[in-house]
């Protein structure tokens, strides 16, 4: 099959290699999809690129965990109906050394998912971490039925996921984008959107929500705390999945009075609660 793959990490016009390897054979338990389309993450890339100090998990590596393709055949205890059907996959590379760059691949069965007539192979390739990461940013607490919720950069793969996921949950959304000019190129149907270049975007969140939000879904932590302090209902969560810088000032003294309670034993929360959310894990943050 012809693949591409690092033996070592860094840019990619200096590690990436172009090239045949050998077909993969699906183990017990597995399948082999021939791919039509592998979908790029950030994760991918900064894998690639040693970020924070990552080392090489294995020798060699065929990047992309996300992806979609054409169930080719099955290893030992996978129903062979699965044959032939046009799949999108997840986590190929993760904990993996092997993803769906390349014409073939290979990963258990449970994560590769059938794709519906209506969806093209183009958006299956988007849906494993950004899919992923979006439901996890809302629904990692429990329902959000009746729910406000801010979703930033919904132009964003996870923030147009996320929003159109808790508008499906029932929650009144809110949206942003960066600029004006941005708001044209919105397709989220049903959701507020806001400007964060507006002279006071927390009034512009707040004349869709005078009392508040109950849920803020993070893509620039960073750079939003304050704007999502200033709109967050008491005991809200920040559920953040990405950040620019690798620190982030939380402005406790400005909000602890309007937002401190009696925490029960144990527990304390200001800003309500900032949940970090990334590989299926989530983490709370007093």
């Amino acid at each position: 099959m012809r693949a591409v793959w690092y033996e070592r990490q860094g840019a990619a016009s200096e590690v990436l290699e172009v090239g045949e390897l050998p077909d993969p054979e699906p183990g017990s338990g597995e399948v082999r999809v021939r791919v039509s389309y592998s979908g790029v993450n950030p994760g991918d890339t900064k894998k690639r690129r040693g970020w924070l100090g990552s080392a090489m998990p294995y020798p060699r590596v065929i990047p992309h965990s996300d992806g979609a393709g054409t169930v080719e055949s099955v290893g030992d205890g996978v129903d062979p109906v699965k044959i032939g059907r046009r799949v999108w996959m997840y986590g190929a590379q993760s904990y993996r050394p092997f993803g769906t760059a390349a014409e073939l691949v290979v990963l258990p069965a449970e994560q590769v998912i059938e794709l519906p007539a209506g969806v093209p192979d183009e958006i299956g390739a988007c849906l494993g971490i950004p899919g992923i990461t979006a439901h996890r940013a809302v629904f990692a607490d429990g329902p959000v039925a009746g729910m406000t919720v801010l979703v930033h950069g919904v132009l964003g793969g996870v923030g147009a996921l996320a929003a159109q996921l808790a508008r499906w949950g029932g929650a009144n959304v809110i949206g942003t984008v960066r600029r004006g000019n941005d708001l044209k190129r919105t397709t989220t149907a049903g959701t507020e959107v806001v400007t964060l270049d507006d002279p006071d975007p927390a009034a512009a969140i707040r004349a869709h929500a005078a009392d508040g939000v109950d849920r803020v879904i993070e893509v620039s932590f960073s750079d939003n705390v304050d704007l999502d302090a200033a709109v967050l209902k008491n005991n809200g969560i920040i559920a953040a999945y990405a950040t620019p810088a690798r620190s982030a000032r939380l402005p406790v003294l400005a909000n602890a009075v309007r937002q401190h309670r009696d925490p029960p034993a144990g527990e304390r929360r200001f800003l309500g609660r900032v949940q970090a959310t990334g590989r299926g894990r989530s983490y709370d943050r007093c």
